[in-house]
């Protein structure tokens, strides 16, 4: 008998044979030839199976907001879309997540409701501030801080004295800050005119590095680890690498959508495609794939942030909720131009986050795989299981199809197997 229960075979993401040995739900055995038969064998043919994405960077908007997304729906469409684990940030649900109170709600809520493993964020606000110890003992996996307007006036912004001082609590705690760094240059001249170029126009890459030269200096005064999400620019990515090589503890994260889209696709698309960062041009997408596959980008986020569709109607763009939807479809699209990313959507979350159980295919860790057919797979509405299907991926066409996702060993087929996850000490 062999020392696994089951043996699942297909192909890495070479197209290399590829078999994995799992007991009690553990990954116990990888290799091309694995000795013996196991209980159960799951035969994927030609199909490529890759580590469960880790997404770091979504809005499920549970609870108050649960018609925005929700839980349940959020976790399922992650699912379908090859992730087996997700951390949900401190907004949009109301109230925020800013004390142990509004974390453990949200964490009784996910464990009844979610399809997948979840981890929670910590805001970070100026009021929160003596409320960070007590989320760690809660279970965060880290706080979440905004530089500039969130959108949502109970989640303010984090001032520069504000993030150093929390900075250095949350060194004390071991555990990192998430930064949306995005600040108002000097002299910026003020928006002007009403389109998705004007939205563009209005938040130029200057802002992006504004913040994270902010982020940086807490960085270096405090010790913290900081995340730096949704980086957008290639400038920024090199900015982030300097710091690093300096010895600064920080990483960062890109998104699909600042893969998949560049702003003149994101004009063609309109309301749907606003975000913050904005979409950048041709030339600095292509730039920031460079930079992906050079292995510079650490990870990657969905950053799945939807709303009801009222909220993408207006005709002054300034005025439209801001946030791309499409967690079912974001990384099978960014697999289909490179389908070699398993540190970045997995390993390397798992690494930067303390969750030693899980990350990569690899002896010790959790099963958590998804196993992916070939093909031409049209992206479109009907088959969205998000609350809304209003993604900016739609009429896109992907080379991959994720058949399925296995989260420690078995299938996901709805919620009733999910996990709370918390960082291990260091």
């Amino acid at each position: 008998m062999a020392d696994y229960h089951s043996k699942f075979l297909g192909k890495d993401d070479t197209g290399a044979p590829l078999e994995i040995g799992v007991r009690d739900g553990v990954i116990v055995a990888v290799g091309a030839n694995l000795d013996g038969e196991g209980e159960h064998a799951h035969d994927f043919g030609d199909a490529l199976i890759l580590p469960g994405w880790i997404d770091a960077h979504v809005h499920f908007n549970e609870p108050g907001r649960a018609d925005w997304e929700g839980l349940a729906t959020g976790s399922q469409a992650l699912a379908a879309g090859g992730g087996s684990v997700f951390f949900d940030m401190p907004l949009n649900s109301s109230p925020p997540v800013v004390d142990a109170a509004s974390l453990l709600e949200k964490k009784a809520l996910a464990e009844k409701k979610s399809w997948t493993d979840f981890a929670l964020w910590g805001g970070l606000i100026p009021h929160s501030l003596t409320s960070l110890a007590e989320m760690a003992r809660a279970g965060a996996v880290g706080f979440k801080a905004f530089l500039c307007d969130s959108g949502l006036t109970e989640f303010p912004a984090t001032d520069r004295a504000t993030l150093i001082e929390a900075a250095k609590v949350a060194a004390d705690l071991d555990l990192p800050i998430a930064v949306h760094a995005e600040v108002p240059v000097p002299n910026q001249p003020p928006p002007s005119g009403t389109d998705y170029h004007a939205w563009c126009r209005s938040r130029p890459v200057t802002m992006e590095l504004a913040g994270i030269e902010l982020a940086l200096e807490a960085c270096a005064k405090s010790g913290a680890a900081f995340h730096i999400v949704h980086v957008s620019s290639p400038e920024g990515v090199d900015l982030i690498q300097q710091a690093k090589s300096e010895g600064l503890n920080i990483t960062l994260e890109t998104c699909p959508h600042y893969l998949l889209l560049d702003e003149e696709k994101g004009a063609a698309i309109g309301n749907l495609a606003k975000c913050a960062p904005p979409l950048r041009p041709r030339d600095q997408v292509e730039a920031l794939w460079d930079r992906l596959n050079q292995g510079l980008i650490d990870t990657l986020g969905s950053d799945h942030s939807p709303c009801p569709p009222e909220l993408k109607t207006s005709s002054n763009i300034f005025e439209v909720w801001g946030g791309i939807a499409g967690i079912q479809h974001g990384l099978p699209l960014v697999l289909s131009r490179n389908p070699s990313l398993s540190r970045q959507i997995s390993q390397n979350v798992a690494e930067r986050f303390r969750l030693p159980a899980k990350g990569g295919l690899r002896v010790g860790v959790d099963a958590d795989f998804i196993v992916l057919q070939k093909g031409s797979f049209p992206i479109e509405g009907q088959s969205s299981l998000s609350r809304h299907p209003h993604s900016s991926y739609l009429g896109m066409t992907s080379s991959w199809q994720v058949e399925a996702t296995y989260l420690r060993g078995k299938a996901i087929t709805g919620p009733g197997r999910a996990q709370f996850l918390t960082p291990q000490a260091s």
